[in-house]
């Protein structure tokens, strides 16, 4: 079975061992694609991946704790992109896929290898005490989460009043992008061109599908606000391809 048909059983299954093969069908995906990610990041998106994470980045409100949790973590672009943009932080940087840390433990130099924490963790259960971390970020990974529920849960009980969760995403398949451009190339192109590059055509025909299975922006936001978020907005980058969605904590 590819890791595309895994992945559908588990959202399908819901939970479970549903949601248990999806969570390993997915990391092992990403294990298997794990030393051609940044590579493809550059290629797939001609290197305006970098703005887009330096956009992320600049959206970090540190707090007065200076702990900001990047959650899928991957490779560390975002990591170090937090850092490069706010130095007086340290940040937790957690991913349930190994082999994608270990990649971006390679990236890591001077101040940055103790204050840059690789650590293997689900985003639906943080190892992180309650309130315990100022501002959160997760780039290209909620898609990944389901259920999505469970994640909105846990950024909110590790976020301290008044903390941010700043998410980097694709936009929607569900929306028509530079005509239906956008959709021709994520369902057509994109997968052809992970196949030639990482000879894994079922992972980037899973990124496509969940792409067109996301929420629109606004959608995502009203699911933000029922999960308990006290604010949310979002912000369109390159037309709309991605979006930078903000949800905010309600102040004590």
């Amino acid at each position: 079975m590819s890791s595309r048909q895994d992945a559908r059983q588990g959202d399908s299954a819901g939970g479970g061992a549903g949601q248990g093969a999806h969570d390993a069908a997915v990391a092992g995906m990403f294990g298997r694609i794990a030393r051609f990610y940044d590579l493809l990041n550059r290629l797939l998106s001609l290197g305006i991946d970098q703005y887009w994470r330096k956009i992320l980045a600049d959206a970090v409100t540190p707090g007065t704790g200076n702990v900001v949790l990047d959650l899928a973590a991957g490779t560390l672009d975002v990591s170090l992109a937090v850092r490069r943009r706010h130095p007086q932080v340290t940040v937790p940087a957690l991913d349930f896929c190994p082999p994608m840390l270990a990649l971006g433990r390679r990236k890591l130099k001077g101040e940055n290898v103790s204050r840059i924490l690789p650590v293997a963790a689900d985003a639906k259960r943080l190892p992180l005490s309650a309130a315990s971390v100022d501002c959160i970020t997760i780039a290209f990974g909620i898609r990944n989460i389901i259920p999505r529920e469970a994640a909105w849960a846990e950024m909110l009980r590790v976020l301290r009043p008044g903390g941010r969760a700043c998410i980097l995403e694709f936009g929607s398949g569900q929306e028509r992008i530079w005509g239906g451009l956008y959709n021709f190339y994520l369902n057509r192109v994109l997968p052809q061109i992970g196949r030639v590059f990482s000879r894994d055509a079922g992972a980037y025909s899973y990124l496509a599908d969940t792409i067109c299975a996301f929420p629109a922006a606004r959608a995502l936001e009203d699911e933000m606000r029922a999960a308990g978020f006290a604010r949310a907005w979002h912000r369109k980058l390159t037309s709309g391809i991605v979006c930078l969605h903000v949800g905010e904590k309600a102040s004590d």
